[in-house]
């Protein structure tokens, strides 16, 4: 895996040269793409183990930019809250399908609205993939309204996720009608 190049020749982005055990801190960290998606509230069927999706997020997300606004404290504030490993990784089912962590531990490349890929943390907004103005919070929400808030977005790849916008018409307009030189 490591020293492979690229299609272009340049050398390949850590993620798909490194496992996720040997990659730095900061590697790891920016595997996240800041959806948010991770910070809903879920719901298991504990006969079934089925998990049901919520738009009920986490007292800490900041609902704009979908991060948290206590990450170094968020486990003692959130005593439940999930701090990923590798194996968690691998083995916690209920992971967006779009998540970072769980795309290179499936040995897939990361999609192009990644920060990572595309150079900027406003792509996985654009794209629909994050929870941006999709959510509501926690606090005064009673366990047994949760099924109010039941979701099925977040277990989904939205269509924008797929593969990058086109231009618009309007932008295209220009290029057909300009004259060769």
């Amino acid at each position: 895996m490591a020293g492979e190049a690229d299609r272009e020749g340049a050398e390949a982005p850590f993620w798909r040269t490194t496992t996720l055990e040997a990659m730095s801190e900061a590697e790891w960290e920016s595997l996240c793409d800041g959806c948010g998606r991770c910070c809903l509230n879920k719901l298991e069927d504990w006969d079934t183990g089925a998990i049901a999706w919520t738009n009920v997020a986490c007292k800490l997300l900041d609902h704009g930019t979908c991060r948290c606004t206590n990450y170094p404290n968020r486990a003692e504030i959130v005593p439940d809250c999930i701090s990923l490993t590798p194996e968690e990784v691998r083995t916690l089912s209920w992971l967006p399908p779009t998540c970072g962590y769980r795309l290179v531990a499936d040995g897939k490349d990361l999609p192009w609205w990644h920060p990572l890929v595309s150079g900027d943390p406003e792509t996985v907004h654009a794209a629909g993939i994050s929870v941006r103005d999709r959510v509501v919070d926690e606090t005064g929400i009673v366990l047994e309204d949760y099924e109010n808030h039941l979701v099925e977005w977040p277990a989904r790849v939205p269509r924008a996720g797929i593969s990058p916008r086109r231009p618009a018409a309007k932008a295209l307009k220009s290029v057909i009608g300009r004259r060769r030189a």
